[in-house]
């Protein structure tokens, strides 16, 4: 399947998928773990791992419907694909409240399988908090400058609005790092990375060390370019920015909306529930009308369950993944910026060493051929992870409006179902009403 970088024409549904353009102290591995930096090179990209799924009839059905599974088989039949990253696999689970005089804290089983050399046994389990998980990023976008790193969940949550240590929430959060660890570990040239290792590997990190080395790479990579204006971004990469532009917006606006239709049902609900108590303690004062008040009184309750599964649907599963690539887009403008920077940098010591050569006949300088060497590489590396993140993009977009579909068609089906069972009620009361009243 193709990726084009602007769609046009699209339905709807779609279009979501299609836009119509195109803080804690930093961690590093204790003394007992030796990390050895690899250098960046241009390989094939497999597939990330989906968003796991439950398929209920309804959803296969609407499947069929809607004819996707053409378009599912050809994301799966990947030119990219490579049996020899499929030998790791990962899987963060467990979640464990800990706490002491200092503070609180979630920590989280991390479980590796594996048959590369590169470990040395087969199989791992540590634990790690957040933190850990954030000095993994840190580490691979310092290590791997022009690659794509997944994002993880946001850290910062609003007090008094979502209590961090809820069950709700700590299964949000284990699912964003599990999928977060899943496709690093699926990438072709991630997985590789001796951060990586070190994360799935040590028993412990050190908090203590990398954060001056952090933030001197830091500031290197801010000033790259030396101050001098970038002439003109490719127009391949001028599409990118702007189909992120837009897709940003789009999510934005979708994010908006149903987090307001969120907030109204459940207020929706809590009036809901009380207008079912009505009815319940009017049964038992009415007892000619007991039985119909009581199944009113049923179907309102059953209605509710019903609607609370909805939204529980959308709080934890439909929320998150828009969340997720908000912050895939971020992700991906930081790489464009980098490799601006780095076309900035090749741009303007190519002109001082033009310069130089016109005066004094030097030579091109080597810098200047590693510098177009690099943008080469950022320019590779960039097509081929931006061609993987379309096609992630389009396999959980496909599953999360599949499973909202289904969601949807469950929750209205049972409350179809409850009101239908009243009619019965009220039809079986007429009856006996007529049969008293001819005798």
């Amino acid at each position: 399947m193709s990726v084009g970088l602007a769609s046009s024409g699209q339905k709807p549904i779609t279009e979501i998928l299609h836009p119509l353009s195109a803080t804690e102290e930093p961690l590093s591995p204790g003394p007992d773990v030796t990390i050895s930096v690899v250098g960046d090179k241009e390989v094939g990209l497999t597939n990330g791992t989906p968003v796991e799924s439950s398929s209920p009839a309804s959803a296969s059905l609407l499947l069929n419907r809607l004819q996707l599974d053409d378009d599912l088989e050809a994301d799966t039949m990947d030119p990219y694909t490579s049996t020899e990253t499929r030998d790791l696999f990962v899987i963060v689970d467990d979640p464990k409240k800990h706490v002491s005089t200092m503070e609180t804290y979630i920590t989280y089983r991390v479980s590796t399988k594996t048959t590369r050399i590169e470990f040395d046994l087969p199989e791992y389990s540590v634990r790690r908090r957040y933190q850990d998980f954030d000095w993994l990023r840190i580490k691979l976008e310092d290590s791997q400058p022009t690659h794509l790193i997944p994002p993880l969940p946001e850290k910062f949550v609003m007090k008094g609005v979502v209590d961090r240590f809820s069950e709700e929430f700590v299964e949000t959060r284990m699912k964003a790092l599990d999928k977060f660890l899943k496709r690093v570990a699926d990438h072709p040239v991630l997985s590789f990375n001796p951060y990586l290792n070190a994360f799935l590997t040590a028993k412990d990190l050190n908090k203590r060390q990398g954060l001056a080395l952090l933030t001197k790479v830091g500031e290197s990579v801010k000033n790259v370019a030396g101050g001098y204006k970038l002439r003109a971004r490719p127009p391949e990469f001028c599409a990118m920015g702007e189909y992120l532009d837009t897709f940003s917006q789009k999510l934005g606006t979708i994010d908006r909306i149903a987090q307001r239709i969120l907030r109204e049902q459940s207020e929706y609900l809590t009036e809901f529930r009380e207008y079912g108590a009505v009815y319940s303690s009017w049964a038992a004062s009415e007892e000619e009308l007991q039985r119909p008040l009581e199944g009113v009184a049923g179907c309102v309750t059953a209605c509710c369950g019903a609607l609370e599964d909805q939204n529980e649907s959308m709080s934890q599963d439909f929320l998150p993944v828009l969340r997720e690539y908000v912050l895939y887009i971020e992700s991906m403008k930081n790489v464009l910026r980098k490799r601006d920077q780095s076309q900035a940098e090749y741009e303007g010591r190519l002109e001082a060493a033009i310069l130089r050569k016109q005066e004094d006949k030097m030579p091109m300088p080597v810098e200047v051929e590693k510098c177009q060497d690099k943008v080469e590489c950022f320019n590779a590396d960039l097509k081929a992870d931006w061609e993987r993140w379309q096609r992630n993009k389009r396999q959980d977009f496909k599953q999360l409006l599949i499973g909202m579909a289904d969601k949807n068609i469950n929750c209205y089906e049972k409350c179809q179902a409850a009101w239908e069972s009243l009619i019965t009620v009220l039809q079986d009361k007429q009856t006996e009403d007529k049969t008293s009243d001819t005798n």
